[in-house]
């Protein structure tokens, strides 16, 4: 049973671990077959108005198929994360709309897909950016995420902002770590001067704590996702592991992530690494959407610092425990800050 609940985009999620979007999400069965062993949010296969056969990556039934089986799990309380691809700004609309009124918590707008790129290019101008998340902004009442391209043309700064005047509450991103970044996980510090460590973490220092980052991308040990929330995610998204394993890699990597042994009864973890920050404070996000608020916990405070040949990364994000679902986050430090 996952222990790590939390908010995101200010909806109660009972576990920071999900599926990345098409692994093992693109048919019925499968997506029941996650629902039966993971509490936490399901994420639907990216779809779009009528269906694709090609390119393979984004073989799918057609959003009214993904809507159907949203209009069947939302009523059981199932968090349910819709993701949407379209040829057209106009079939984005469409396809966001319908799946927010399945009943959806949240509506990914997968822009990082090369189908995306080549057809819609939201990323061509800044304008041409702006114009497509508006016209989904302003047909949907759900909590929006955007799905980054791991390149972009523009500085995230301006993107962040962009997401924030769009209330955009959530943007996925490569959890593109370096190949030689190491870290002393009881410390909270990693080799080397205070730099950017990947997309998750650019928007992280970037967002003002008025965007929540998930991570995906080489997330398939609890480790894996640890390292990932110290560096700004609040939550991760697992593709290839659970694709090999099958569904139950999602509760492995959660039960073998430090963030969750740490609230364990007799933990190894405990105190001696992370101290719990009982401080609560609200975000400024102020709540617009019609279904749920997208006031959330805003982020931990950033600080990345240079600490000699070191440097510490944000403070773990972790949860109380509490039952799935419920709860508020808790921050948490590495000993010392």
């Amino acid at each position: 049973m996952e222990r790590t609940s939390i908010r995101l985009g200010g909806v109660e999620l009972a576990s920071s671990v999900m599926n990345a979007s098409g692994a093992r999400s693109a048919e019925r069965g499968e997506i029941y077959e996650l629902c039966a062993v993971h509490a936490g949010a399901i994420v639907f296969k990216s779809c779009n108005r009528g269906g694709l056969e090609t390119p393979e990556n984004l073989k799918n039934r057609g959003v009214e198929y993904f809507a159907e089986i949203a209009r069947e799990l939302a009523p059981r309380g199932k968090k349910i994360i819709g993701s949407v691809v379209g040829a057209s700004e106009e079939e984005f609309v469409d396809v966001a709309r319908m799946l927010d009124r399945a009943g959806v918590s949240i509506v990914e707008l997968n822009l990082a897909d090369d189908y995306v790129a080549k057809s819609v290019a939201p990323f061509a101008s800044f304008e041409r950016l702006k114009s497509l998340l508006g016209r989904v902004r302003g047909e949907t009442g759900c909590v929006l995420a955007v799905k980054v391209p791991p390149r972009v043309p523009f500085e995230t700064r301006a993107i962040a902002d962009l997401f924030k005047s769009m209330r955009i509450a959530i943007a996925v991103c490569a959890n593109d770590l370096p190949k030689e970044f190491a870290i002393d996980i009881a410390s909270g510090t990693a080799e080397g001067p205070s730099r950017t460590l990947s997309q998750a973490h650019a928007f992280f220092k970037e967002s003002e704590n008025l965007i929540d980052v998930v991570a995906v991308g080489g997330i398939n040990t609890g480790r894996d996702a640890f390292i990932a929330h110290l560096t700004g995610a609040r939550a991760v998204q697992v593709g290839s592991a659970l694709m090999k394993e099958g569904a139950g890699a999602l509760g492995r990597i959660e039960r073998a992530s430090p963030q969750f042994i740490s609230i364990s009864e007799g933990s190894w973890f405990g105190t001696s690494a992370v101290m719990e920050r009982m401080t609560q404070i609200s975000s400024m996000f102020s709540a617009t959407c019609e279904k749920t608020s997208l006031t959330s916990m805003p982020l931990c405070p950033y600080f990345l610092k240079e600490n000699g040949d070191f440097i510490r990364l944000p403070v773990l994000r972790s949860c109380a425990r509490s039952p799935p679902g419920i709860g508020w986050p808790w921050y948490f430090s590495s000993a010392g800050l």
